[in-house]
């Protein structure tokens, strides 16, 4: 028999080197280099063309039994998985720590299971008694939730082939689990992997919704092995601030819906509670128009968020080198927007320090907002709020032009909803679209439009105003 090689797994980014070495040649991070013994070399030269069993096929056009999803009793949960959970699907969930993952979970665990669904809860992190005495701060006590605390996933896995197939598996957290098959520590890139694809497969071949929660690193990114994350069918992103009582629960990876989709909660004293109307959220305290404060209606896959944007100009008087602040946008989109305001509008912003910020902690990726960052930066500049009840939207380019952006009626339809008049941004790109700009929304004024070609007329606009 062959003898098998020693090879080294880093435990960062999963590369595989031949000797031990304390820095990875790869990710250049320190001491993350593990042992991993591999397979013999002959498994590895060994023929698979023959003595394995004849796998079955199926038509995709063949009749067949349709998956019906299982609502989770949140709707805000169900918006952001595409309209619930898919029975025999594997979600993967990661968010910093204490921002709710597990305060999550146990509510829609307990709703499911007040509903009559069987739900098990997988605790390696707590005690059950630390589990149950959440439940009851959050008034879930009553719920039939079948709680442990194991780690092994071979104890887990027995106990739950001589029961019933639970509707919901929650295991918290994967990083937690280990398999006596692997060497290594719960944690390590091999046990990570190994523990999931044996859950997995459970899930896959019960018809058990699975829910693994997985650590981040410092940097916000799910920590073990890249390869988990294909593993499973939904990647998950629970995220937040501290400073702030909202949280945004955000589909990375959706086999089953749309990853744009997004789900908003609100951290309360009794747990998380779905915000139905998210932009309520962002725009409170709007009573008197200010300088330098903006609306902009953003976009989250199919539901329209209104969120304020804040800008701040500060003149230097001592020539020193003026700072640039950015909290909920891009830094280099907004260096690119200042230089287009100075070279096509002449605007002086080079001796101002420059301070932007989105409102409510919300962050901004959306190309559209760079006309409701401009309309700020120059009301900021001039001193002058912009008009009351107003909406901005569009892309720039660095021409100075404003280009139209995507479902620019649906973005209108929400402003006026929420009790906006007026709304600034690009030539619509369909005659529908236009048609329907000039409709009030239920119970509303009807919307004034006004269209912007060049970025010189949004400058007009705000310095011409009163």
């Amino acid at each position: 028999m062959a003898k098998t090689k020693k090879r080294y797994i880093c435990q960062a980014c999963g590369s595989v080197s031949h000797r031990w070495q304390g820095q990875c040649a790869d990710c250049a991070e320190w001491n993350t280099l593990s042992e991993d013994v591999p397979a013999t070399v002959f498994s590895l030269k060994h023929d698979l063309s023959s003595g394995g069993r004849s796998v079955r096929f199926v038509a995709l056009d063949a009749p067949g039994e349709v998956l019906q999803r299982r609502p989770t009793g949140l709707a805000e949960f169900d918006r952001a998985l595409g309209g619930g959970l898919v029975p025999g699907s594997a979600i993967l969930m990661g968010g910093d720590p204490g921002i709710g993952k597990s305060t999550l979970l146990l509510q829609a665990a307990a709703k499911i299971a007040r509903a009559g669904g069987e739900t098990v809860y997988v605790s390696g992190e707590e005690a059950a008694g630390q589990v149950r005495l959440r439940a009851a701060r959050l008034g879930l006590a009553d719920a039939p939730i079948k709680l442990a605390a194991a780690t092994s996933v071979r104890d887990i896995l027995t106990t739950l082939n001589d029961m019933e197939p639970p509707a919901l598996l929650v295991t918290d957290s994967i990083q937690t689990m280990h398999s006596d098959t692997i060497e290594g520590a719960p944690g390590t890139v091999s046990q990570v992997r190994g523990c999931a694809f044996e859950l997995i497969r459970f899930a896959k071949e019960r018809g058990t919704v699975l829910v693994l929660v997985g650590h981040v690193t410092k940097d916000g990114s799910i920590a073990g092995p890249r390869v988990l994350e294909h593993m499973v069918d939904v990647v998950m992103s629970f995220e937040g601030e501290r400073s702030h009582q909202y949280r945004i629960l955000r589909a990375l990876k959706n086999r089953f819906g749309a990853v744009d989709e997004i789900g908003v909660f609100a951290m309360a004293g009794a747990g998380l509670e779905e915000v139905s109307n998210p932009s309520m959220l962002f725009l409170s305290g709007r009573e008197a128009p200010l300088a330098g404060s903006s609306v902009f209606p953003a976009l989250e896959g199919t539901r329209p968020v209104l969120v304020e944007i804040q800008a701040l100009i500060v003149r230097l008087q001592s020539g020193a080198t003026p700072r640039r602040a950015v909290v909920g946008w891009d830094s280099g989109r907004l260096a690119m927007l200042l230089a287009v305001l100075e070279s096509r509008c002449g605007l002086n912003f080079s001796s101002a320090e420059v301070y932007l910020n989105v409102a409510g902690g919300y962050r901004l990726s959306d190309p559209a907002a760079d006309v409701a960052v401009a309309a700020a930066l120059v009301s900021a500049l001039a001193d002058k709020p912009l008009p009351s009840g107003s909406a901005w939207f569009g892309e720039i380019s660095l021409a100075g032009e404003i280009r139209p952006v995507a479902h620019a009626g649906l973005r209108l339809r929400e402003s006026a909803k929420l009790g906006f008049d007026k709304g600034f941004g690009p030539v619509a790109s369909g005659t529908q679209e236009t048609a329907e700009f000039g409709k009030p929304a239920a119970n509303s004024p009807r919307f004034n439009y006004q269209t912007l070609y060049q970025l010189s007329n949004l400058v007009d606009q705000i310095m011409s105003s009163a």
